[in-house]
């Protein structure tokens, strides 16, 4: 299995990178800090991977995502998978202030996201094989005080990865989107971690790496499914009053 992980130093990113190594995976992994990614490149190796690359990139300012792409397919001679595992959650008050932290949450988490996302259909689908698996969230399936223009990003993406998935209908490619609930990443170090609620990278790399067999729509874990087909039916005059 050839295996192109954008965001490849992600906490996620990582743990998916594990299982597909231990299947004797050839992995591309890129990424902006090039000495985390030869640290994760060589433990890969170790656990069984065939051959690991690194491209060192920052995903989110990247010119031609075409060429990226096909580059990081030419280095493993190949792509059946691509993951885009990378995002920021920023800091929701001060963008709801200044406009150039709101752009820049919604450029890294949806334009830049989009623009790779629909590099990997093009080259998905002129191959006739493959899998793009985009990572998003649970924050995108209702507007929340609490992180809104976060969530406004992974709803657009969801959205578009479900209109790669409609594309690709009957001719090879699928594309599936994995829904995280909280999980103990950097990403959300300074929150109260912690609770049954809360779930590890580890966990989300198993929905991860099923939904780059299966494609559609993973909730992770599971349960996050049904927690958000509560919160998404709730009510306006009840919602308001929950402090979410």
């Amino acid at each position: 299995m050839k295996v192109v992980i954008l965001g490849g130093t992600s906490a996620i990113a990582t743990e998916t990178a594990k299982l597909y190594a231990a299947k004797k995976a050839e992995i591309v992994l890129v990424g902006r800090n090039e000495d985390r990614l030869v640290v994760i490149a060589n433990d890969l190796v170790v656990r069984g991977a065939v051959l690991v690359k690194t491209l060192v990139a920052d995903l989110g300012n990247c010119g031609d995502k075409d060429a990226g792409l096909n580059h990081a397919r030419e280095l493993i001679g190949g792509v059946d998978l691509i993951l885009l595992a990378y995002g920021t959650l920023g800091n929701q008050p001060e963008a709801e202030q200044d406009e150039k932290v709101a752009a820049e949450i919604l450029a890294v988490n949806f334009t830049s996201a989009a623009q790779w996302c629909l590099a990997a259909a093009n080259l998905l689908e002129s191959q006739g094989h493959g899998n793009l698996v985009v990572i998003g969230s649970v924050a995108g399936d209702r507007g929340r005080r609490a992180n809104f223009v976060y969530g406004a990003a992974k709803a657009g993406l969801e959205t578009l990865v479900e209109g790669i998935s409609h594309r690709f209908a009957n001719k090879g490619p699928r594309a599936g989107l994995v829904k995280p609930g909280p999980t103990i990443t950097p990403m959300t170090e300074g929150m109260e971690r912690g609770g049954l609620l809360w779930a590890t990278p580890e966990q989300i790399a198993k929905v991860v790496e099923r939904c780059g067999r299966k494609g559609g729509i993973h909730y992770a874990p599971w349960f996050w499914r049904y927690i958000m087909l509560i919160i998404r039916n709730l009510p306006s005059a009840i919602f308001n009053r929950m402090d979410i």
